[in-house]
Parts: C-alpha cells; sequence; structure tokens
C-alpha cells in the first residue's frame, strides 16, 4: 500500500511541478487570451494552453510551411506565394493583429489631449458632440 501511495505522490509532484510553472508573457498575448476568453468559455491558461498547442500542431506540420508565414509575417516575403492554407493562417494572425492595435486605441484621449472635439453615434443612432477641452 505504501509502495502504490508514494507511486502516485511521485507522479503528483511531477505532473503538478511540470505543468504549474511560472511563465512571463507579453502584455498583449495576455489581454487576448483574456479577450478570447469570452467567447470561449476557457480560462486565460486554457486559452493560451490552446493556442501553443496550435502553433505546435502547426508548426510540425508537413503541410505546412511555417518559414514562409514568418517571411510573410516579417514583411519580408509575399503574401501570394502562400499556398491556401498558408495565407489562411497569415489572414487569421493579421485579424489577430488589428484587433489588438483596435484594442490599443483611445481616440477620445488623444482628442482631447490634442483640444479637439469630435462626435460619435452611440448604441441608437444618435449623434454625440464631444466638445473641446481645453
Amino acid at each position: 500500500m505504501s509502495d502504490r501511495v508514494g507511486r502516485v505522490a511521485r507522479c503528483y509532484y511531477w505532473t503538478m511541478t511540470r505543468t504549474s510553472q511560472p511563465t512571463r508573457l507579453p502584455a498583449d498575448v495576455y489581454e487576448s487570451a483574456l479577450a478570447a476568453t469570452l467567447v470561449t468559455s476557457r480560462t486565460v491558461p486554457q486559452q493560451i494552453a490552446h493556442w501553443a498547442r496550435i502553433g505546435r500542431e502547426l508548426e510540425m506540420s508537413p503541410g505546412v510551411n511555417h518559414r514562409a508565414i514568418t517571411q510573410v509575417l516579417a514583411g519580408t516575403s509575399s503574401y501570394d506565394s502562400l499556398g491556401e492554407q498558408e495565407q489562411a493562417i497569415v489572414r487569421e494572425e493579421w485579424a489577430d493583429r488589428m484587433t489588438a492595435l483596435r484594442g490599443e486605441l483611445d481616440y477620445a484621449a488623444q482628442f482631447a489631449a490634442a483640444g479637439e472635439s469630435y462626435s460619435e453615434v452611440d448604441e441608437d443612432g444618435n449623434l454625440l458632440v464631444h466638445p473641446a477641452r481645453g
């Protein structure tokens, strides 16, 4: 019985220490994962692990040219030189980058800092005019 308990304890120890290692992530990755949790019903760690598994499979896939995708994303190669599958991966990455960039935009603060007024439409279609502050 004690040998069995010892084996379970060792298994538990190695499993827990291996899966709970602290990892530093870039803020944009964490924020993207946090935003994704709203639609995927995953926690942030689950979402990041999901993306890591997808990335691992893509890099290991013989049908996907990872180097060509990296070159297109870096701007050193043409999108048109990719196959359909690689183009789909690049479009997804571009969409993720655009979403992240839009999330960083704060036009209200930029207009306020410049002392300019601006207008927008609310959810009901009403025009809202924000006067310049200064």
